[in-house]
């Protein structure tokens, strides 16, 4: 059983505040939303840790955009379609790239130092695109693109000519969002620098959480993404849709002892490629595309060449690339594998596929409207069908833009309408007391059984045994949560069963969900979305949404 509340609380006995916006993350979606909203009303963003603890911040290879004069949207989509295995929501393909230009370029004004050659933005190649339309900053483009976001906002924050009042508040951790009748007014915070629990009543609310990669043992994601985003949005009563469609990323660094650093994808789109413990290179063999094939197909294809040989990592190998160029291009990676030494330019990279990006998410429409009134989701913790089975590389960075944006122009004309109640009552007694220590341990357990069981390769049986264990760690959720550590426990609990019973679902093979007891795709069955709630009882329900 999964509760409506992971603590005991009545907010008559809280500290409160109110605000206009209430903006839980601080990645790309959550910062350009309070950038744009900051215009015309008062924004609060919150974030868990520091302003840079984001997967924002670690996005390696770029933002695509169909900028060049050789590129257009049209193609794009087609890219992004096709990527997508048949379950893209075309509208909404539509919105991103049309608009996704726009929003770019505007990101460019705002002080974005993309890369260039000769004067001129210079556009990179990733797999599944047809043409050279990625945007980067070395290999730091997600750094560049948080950093520039966050000091036009902190500028905007410290300028003494501002109209509206803009709180940027680290280590607050959003507990549970605050609902009635199906409405969202606000959150339940807990501020880890004060060490209580505050009320944050407001008119909009907007989920920019980030993504579910923790969920996994072996992940490219920051500590930071519990699913914390899509959990609350479950609890409040949200839909969430398409999670099964988990996308592991490839090549991500293989040592033991060290982190699963992020070997971008650009590497490869430059030139590199893979090569088994033998030295053979093998992806040839599974795809014409060879190394650019989608990220499913090359992830599958390391898994199998793993399983052949019997190695537990393939080799990225640099070498068909010019020295020199290495080091230009890519000085993140060089500096970082060096620390492990790893000379990238004379040695190959150890690596193996690890959970990066979740395409699914809490459901909205193409204004990012949730389910849940007063509710806005944008970011990766979204889906409005962008990405369907299989996200094009790059194109996540975008989204957050191009879907934050339209968030801030609807609410815009409603947030006279967004009622701050503040008379009303919020409260909960039906957990028991928190029992510190409880939870230890819990958490490796749901990121062993989620990455043996509903990892690159599933099946039924594989799938229903992960349900069920995860079902014997539930009677933690009983307990009140103790703190930090116990609520994105909480979280990663509640995220991975919908992602399993998610999968178990869906009988076919499609984009990054792939089962070797459904291994075709099915048109015909399940061209369509499976759609999660909590039911009252605290139980998930599902019902399948025809693809429109």
């Amino acid at each position: 059983m999964i509760p409506r509340y992971i603590i005991n609380f009545d907010t008559r006995d809280l500290p409160l505040i109110q605000t206009d916006f209430l903006i839980i993350g601080s990645g790309i979606a959550g910062l350009y939303t309070a950038l744009k909203a900051s215009s015309f009303a008062d924004v609060t963003v919150l974030t868990k840790k520091k302003l840079g603890d984001t997967n924002t911040e670690r996005a390696q290879g770029g933002i695509a955009a169909a900028i060049h004069s050789t590129d257009s949207p049209s193609l794009h989509r087609a890219d992004t379609l096709e990527a997508g295995a048949g379950l893209c929501d075309i509208d909404a393909v539509e919105v991103l790239v049309n608009e996704g230009p726009d929003r770019v370029r505007e990101l460019i004004s705002l002080g974005a130092n993309f890369d260039r050659l000769d004067g001129e933005l210079a556009f990179a190649r990733e797999a599944a695109h047809c043409r050279r339309r990625i945007l980067h900053a070395g290999d730091s483009t997600g750094e560049e693109i948080q950093s520039t976001l966050a000091s036009n906002l902190l500028e905007g924050i410290n300028s003494e000519f501002r109209q509206n009042a803009v709180r940027f508040l680290e280590d607050n951790m959003v507990i549970d969002l605050l609902t009635d009748d199906n409405r969202c007014y606000g959150a339940l915070v807990w501020d880890n620098t004060t060490g209580r629990t505050v009320v944050y009543l407001a008119r909009i609310t907007v989920l920019a959480a980030g993504g579910v990669g923790q969920v996994f043992k072996n992940t490219t994601n920051p500590d930071i993404a519990t699913g914390d985003g899509i959990a609350l949005a479950f609890r409040a009563g949200a839909a969430v849709t398409d999670m099964e469609f988990v996308q592991f990323h490839p090549t991500a660094l293989y040592l033991p002892g060290a982190p699963r650093f992020l070997i971008s994808e650009a590497v490869r789109g430059e030139g590199a490629v893979l090569r088994n413990i033998h030295g053979e290179r093998f992806m040839p063999r599974y795809h014409p595309g060879a190394e650019l094939a989608s990220r499913d197909i090359v992830a599958r294809a390391i898994i199998r060449e793993m399983a052949v040989t019997g190695g537990s990592h393939v080799y990225l190998d640099l070498s068909p690339m010019a020295g020199e160029k290495v080091k230009k291009r890519f000085p993140t990676i060089t500096r970082t594998c060096a620390q492990y030494g790893i000379d990238i330019i004379n040695e190959m990279i150890p690596v193996a596929p690890a959970a990066h990006y979740m395409m699914g998410g809490v459901q909205t429409n193409l204004d990012g409207e949730t389910s849940v009134r007063g509710l806005y989701a944008c970011g990766e913790v979204a889906c409005q069908g962008v990405h369907g089975a299989n996200r094009l590389a790059s194109n996540s960075l975008l989204d957050g833009l191009v879907f934050g944006y339209r968030i801030v122009e609807h609410s815009r004309h409603r947030l006279n309408r967004g009622e701050i109640p503040r008379g009303r009552r919020f409260k909960n007694r039906q957990l028991h007391t928190c029992k510190p220590g409880e939870t230890a341990g819990v958490r490796e357990k749901i990121q062993k059984i989620m990455w043996d069981k509903v990892g690159i390769v599933r099946d039924g049986q594989g799938l229903q045994t992960a349900l069920d264990k995860l079902h014997e760690t539930e009677p933690v959720l009983l307990n009140e949560a103790c703190g930090v550590d116990d609520m994105e426990t909480y979280n990663i609990l509640t995220v991975g069963e919908i992602i399993a019973r998610a999968a178990l679902t869906r009988s076919e093979s499609r984009g990054g969900h792939y089962r070797t007891d459904f291994v075709m795709r099915d048109d015909v069955h399940w061209k369509k979305h499976v759609v999660l709630r909590r039911n009252p009882g605290g139980g998930i329900c599902g019902f399948e949404h025809e693809l429109s």
